[in-house]
């Protein structure tokens, strides 16, 4: 009779590594057309101590079948000495596919793509975390001194002017992870918190942030706080950073069922969600600590395996370049990169499955008394 609740236990936890490895992954959504350059606005005042810049982006609506503008947006740090990384588009093959922002020890790869206020394409100029405390950099936020005093002055050279919002494909920025992304990519991360799903639900719900009806100049850019569209500190567009012209709406393809967006097939092995990691529980120390050994040495292995794939495509995308291989050549290519992409992935998946396993009848033991 134990049989069946030891299976539901089993099922559980590969449910929960499953949810775990696609916490951070990129949610695809097949979609023809990209999205808008992104608006020229103001930054809002910070609110208070501790509060860390997000800035705007386009996110799309399937309902309508339209992008709308999600507005920056001052956000308390979920964690002392985590920093934001920002959401992005990139171009998938088939169509743009869209990757979550998360809060991480560093800031990751964002598309290379210049969101202003400190993320110009590469890094965080907006300030740094010194011994428990954010301090900020005066010359690309605005903070009013007279509150918040852990400040400094460090002007930043930003030679990207341009607005475009998405990474790759026709007029995409060209830009690919540099190591220092990849480490940050394998940390340990928090996804977007309670505040900023319900901010985007909000630009979601307002009409006037659809790209349709603003034509890429929404009329709220920037708010102070999460949500805070109606607060008088918040912000409209100055202007739209580039001309825009809705799409057909028919054009765009691979409407999930219920409208719920799902993950993309990763292309290459630096676009998977980082490796899983789960924590468990069983109430013996001992099994505990020797599962978190095994998980730790087997993530070890799979990461190494990723790096070494993500080289060997590197290398083919190197040759293709000095090639000048024509569009076809390179769609090839890239399928065949999918390919072992999915075969690794599914091999990683299965070995964690293993492992999850054989702690599974071990964890059971001390009740067996």
């Amino acid at each position: 009779m134990r049989v069946i609740p030891s299976i539901r236990s089993m099922l559980f936890a590969l449910v929960v590594l499953s949810m775990s490895a696609a916490s951070f992954a990129q949610i695809g959504v097949a979609i023809a057309i990209g999205p808008p350059p992104l608006p020229v606005y103001e930054q809002p005042l910070c609110p208070g101590d501790g509060y860390l810049w997000t800035p705007g982006y386009w996110a799309y609506d399937y309902d309508v079948n339209d992008y709308y503008w999600v507005p920056g947006t001052w956000v308390m740090a979920p964690e002392i000495g985590f920093l934001w990384t920002p959401a992005y588009w990139g171009w998938g093959g088939d169509g743009f596919v869209f990757y979550d922002g998360y809060w991480g020890p560093h800031v990751g790869f964002y598309g290379g793509i210049n969101y202003g206020f400190g993320y110009f394409g590469e890094g965080y100029e907006g300030g740094r975390w010194d011994n428990g405390h954010f301090f900020y950099n005066r010359s690309v936020n605005n903070v009013n001194m007279n509150e918040i005093h852990n400040v400094y002055n460090t002007t930043v050279i930003n030679n990207n002017v341009n607005h475009v919002s998405y990474n790759g494909g026709n007029g995409g920025i060209i830009a690919r992870p540099r190591p220092e992304d990849e480490a940050a990519a394998r940390e340990r991360h928090i996804p977007p918190v309670a505040v900023q799903t319900q901010h985007g639900q909000a630009a979601r719900a307002n009409p006037q942030e659809r790209a349709s009806a603003n034509m890429g100049k929404p009329a709220v850019a920037a708010t102070p706080r999460p949500g805070d569209f109606n607060d008088r500190g918040a912000v409209p567009a100055k202007e739209a950073g580039g001309p825009y012209t809705p799409a057909n709406r028919g054009g765009n393809r691979g409407r999930p069922e219920n409208n719920v967006a799902r993950p993309s097939t990763a292309v290459h092995p630096r676009d998977l969600a980082p490796l899983a990691r789960s924590t468990p529980n069983t109430g013996n120390p001992k099994l505990d600590k020797k599962y978190q050994q095994q998980q730790e040495k087997q993530v070890a292995k799979q990461q190494q395996e990723r790096d070494k794939l993500q080289q060997k495509q590197d290398q083919e995308h190197q040759k293709l370049a000095k090639q000048k291989a024509n569009d076809a050549k390179t769609q090839q290519v890239e399928q065949r990169h999918q390919q072992q992409t999915q075969q690794l992935q599914q091999k990683h998946q299965q070995q964690q499955q293993q492992l999850q396993q054989r702690q599974q009848p071990a964890s059971r033991e001390p009740g067996k008394r």
